[in-house]
Formats: structure tokens, C-alpha cells, sequence
């Protein structure tokens, strides 16, 4: 099949124009590099440096764009919410729109901050609407699109450094430069923490797959640890010492994943990693 990925230069995207190569599709990516790199760039795969907006350049020969391109934290959205709108949901109606004119279909990118109050943060605000765009499509137009939503994604090729680095690529930025870990708030909140490989395979299921779900596939391994959990194993594997500092707005107290269908519908596998993961650092 012939795959457009948008974001593709970034950490999940990357990772999954390695699986969809490794099948032997034929893949493009589309990224405008806020996050993504050269460096992440995949042999065999044809790269081009576009804002979402110009989605409209793309001609109408895919099978199906797995629309990742997002500003994908929390935080950030709180300096920019204009922009945070424009990539996030603007960019949600552009791929929609494109793909009905096309016949292409799409899996998107949702997020598990679904399950929490969407008034919380522009970044949770703006990723609900962008579901709600597909739904709209997907009932008004009959679009052919798949909501994944992510929870707490890491594993090889996530950001260390800058803005975009969620929480285990800030601590392993902390730990390369010797400063303390950062504990936001008591620690207490919970995180369904999911690897790369099984976000990947689960995209990858549902990119091929003829099941069609009602609502979205949750992404997440279905269990959850304390983010003060998480830093007693970055201890017992670097002996570092860590700083509370003052709680984030928009910061859940819980991540884990809704339901099965995934498991149940998809034959999705995913495997609580992190520990391993974390030792092989």
C-alpha cells in the first residue's frame, strides 16, 4: 500500500515508518521539523518539509495517512494556544477534508486526555475537537477513519531535550547532564506508561484492519505506576537524587486504559516494558 504519515520525522512517526517499511509499504512523510529531525530519517522512505497546511499538495494515491502531526504536550499549549489550535484541530479538518476529496483513509493520533476534563489545557481542548472533526466525517461525510488514542508513550527515539520531551525523556536529559530529577507536584499521579513498539503495532493493526470501532482504540498497557514509582526506578538504575517541584496546570492525577477492545477486537499484545526498559539505559 501506499502510506502518508504525517509527523513523520518525529518520535512515534519514526517508529512507525520503520514497521510500515519493514511490511513493504511504500511510505511518505510529511513534517514541518518543530520536533522531528533529519536525523530520524528512515532510508527508503520520501520526506517532505510541509506544514500540515499543505496537505492539499499531496495527490489522491494513498491508501492511508496516519495523521501524527501534533503539538503533543501539555505545558507548551498553555504559552500558545493559537498555535496549539491551528496544529491541532485546524490541522485535524485540513487532513479530513483532504482524505474525503481522496478516498483515503485515516487513523489519528488521539490522546488519553479524553478521559479528563477538557477545560483543563488548550493541548487537552484542541485534541478533543480534533477527534470531533473526524466523528463529524466519519458520520456526515462516511470518511474512513480511526481514532488511537496514546497514553504516556516512551521507548527508543523519544525527545530528551526541549519543550517537547515528555516526562522519561526530561528525566533521562537530567540524569546525561547530572541534575536532580524534577518530581512535578506529590508524585502520586499515575501514569499508564506505553512503549513505542506497542503503539506502532497497534497503529499498524488498525491501518490494516477492516474493524471499525464506534469511538477509538485505547493505546495504553492497561496498568499504571506512580511517577514516584518511576523515579525509584531511575534511582536503582543511576543513583540519582531527585526535587520536588510546585504541581503544572492541566496535570492529571491518573492515566490508565479505558477498555480492551483493542485486545479483544485488534489481537493488540501490549506489554508493560518500563522497567526494562529503564535498566537497558
Amino acid at each position: 500500500m501506499k502510506i502518508l504519515v504525517t509527523g513523520g520525522a518525529g518520535f512515534v512517526g519514526t517508529n512507525l515508518i520503520k514497521r510500515l517499511l519493514k511490511e513493504g509499504h511504500q511510505v511518505t512523510s510529511l513534517d514541518n521539523y518543530d520536533s522531528g529531525t533529519i536525523e530520524n530519517h528512515q532510508e527508503g522512505c520520501s520526506y517532505h518539509n510541509f506544514d500540515i497546511k499543505k496537505i492539499k499538495w499531496f495527490g489522491s494515491e494513498y491508501d492511508i495517512v496516519y495523521h501524527l502531526a501534533a503539538l503533543s504536550r501539555i505545558q507548551p499549549s498553555f504559552e500558545d494556544p493559537i498555535e496549539t489550535f491551528r496544529v491541532n484541530t485546524k490541522g485535524c479538518l485540513k487532513i479530513a477534508e483532504w482524505a474525503r476529496k481522496t478516498n483515503t483513509k485515516v487513523v489519528y493520533a488521539g490522546s488519553s486526555s479524553r478521559w479528563h476534563n477538557p477545560y483543563q489545557s488548550p493541548y487537552a481542548c484542541f485534541k478533543h475537537m480534533g477527534e470531533e472533526v473526524f466523528k463529524m466525517y466519519k458520520k456526515v461525510y462516511g470518511l474512513n477513519t480511526e481514532i488511537c488514542r496514546f497514553y504516556n508513550v516512551y521507548g527508543p527515539g523519544e525527545i530528551v531535550d526541549g519543550d517537547w520531551a515528555a516526562v522519561i525523556g526530561i528525566w533521562r536529559r537530567q540524569v546525561r547532564d547530572g541534575e536532580s530529577i524534577t518530581i512535578v507536584g506529590d508524585g502520586e499521579q499515575r501514569r499508564d506508561f506505553t512503549h513505542v513498539d506497542d503503539i506502532v503495532d497497534a497503529l499498524y493493526k488498525v491501518g490494516i484492519s477492516t474493524e471499525s470501532h464506534e469511538d477509538a482504540w485505547e493505546l495504553g498497557t492497561g496498568m499504571n505506576y506512580s511517577i514516584n514509582e518511576v523515579y525509584q526506578m531511575f534511582k536503582n538504575k543511576f543513583g540519582t537524587d531527585s526535587v520536588y517541584i510546585p504541581d503544572q496546570p492541566g496535570n492529571y492525577r491518573k492515566t490508565l486504559r479505558e477498555n480492551s477492545d483493542a485486545l479483544d477486537r485488534l489481537g493488540w499484545e501490549p506489554k508493560d516494558r518500563l522497567l526494562d526498559y529503564i535498566n537497558s539505559l
